[in-house]
């Protein structure tokens, strides 16, 4: 049995676009094509599609998750370990749920709370460790100098620039504006030109980032809720990936 790709796109919650560029990437080839070019999934594409959303979840980028697909040959260990990997996210996030829930009943009670209890299942040291592990010990360190350098005045006119630009990103998505149009296109000009002018960013140095972080951050953008957030949910956030993804293809 296999499915077309509006069907897998559907149920997967993703773009057809997506599975066109997973397939011209060589990372999810359809199982079939029908007539007029039409991509068809059997049951092995849909799992080796689970597997990618999997690993997009957890922030890895395109052409590292094609590389561990590849050397996992073993389906079903593979999938243990992402299961292992995903229990050990829903507890972290069960205790960050009852410490804020502790929190919660303590303000609405007038008690006192320890420290220990209202931060129990927050790690302030994950985005250091995250930009460190991704782009290295000197990217988190100039990024971070150049934040404090900002003083007050200058953070709060960045934050509404990122502001101004999410706005704008978030506009475009809730009027259904297609990745590939000219609009998009300059949308992704100006998230480009805003990563560009941060110290760290890998390509920053040129003025603009790399093809491969813009790609990486952009499939960030839609496998951290965190940043997801950002864009109005999974369907901005889908629609700020695709953008930026076509975007790095032709200009970068």
């Amino acid at each position: 049995m296999t499915r077309s790709i509006q069907d897998v796109a559907r149920i997967a919650g993703v773009s057809s676009r997506t599975l066109r560029h997973y397939d011209q990437i060589g990372l999810l080839p359809p199982s079939s094509t029908g007539s007029g070019g039409l991509r068809h999934y059997d049951d092995g594409a849909i799992r080796r599609l689970q597997r990618i959303l999997l690993l997009r979840d957890l922030g890895m980028p395109l052409i590292d998750i094609g590389t561990v697909l590849d050397e996992q040959t073993d389906e079903e260990r593979a999938l243990r370990d992402h299961l292992d990997q995903l229990r050990r996210e829903r507890d972290r996030l069960a205790r960050q749920i009852a410490s804020v829930e502790r929190t919660l009943t303590a303000i609405e009670e007038g008690e006192q709370i320890m420290a220990e209890q209202m931060l129990d299942g927050f790690d302030h040291t994950q985005h250091r460790d995250e930009v460190t592990e991704r782009w290295g010990a000197d990217a988190y360190a100039q990024g971070d100098a150049w934040w404090r350098g900002l003083g007050d005045t200058g953070r709060k006119a960045w934050q509404a620039r990122t502001q101004e630009l999410t706005g704008a990103w978030g506009e475009a998505a809730g009027r259904g504006v297609d990745p590939a149009s000219d609009e998009a296109r300059a949308l992704a000009a100006r998230h480009v030109a805003w990563l560009g002018a941060i110290p760290g960013t890998p390509g920053s140095d040129r003025g603009r980032p790399t093809k491969e972080y813009l790609v990486g951050l952009a499939e960030m953008y839609v496998a951290d809720p965190r940043f997801a957030e950002n864009y109005g949910g999974a369907q901005g956030a889908t629609f700020v990936r695709d953008a930026l993804v076509i975007y790095a293809e032709r200009e970068l």
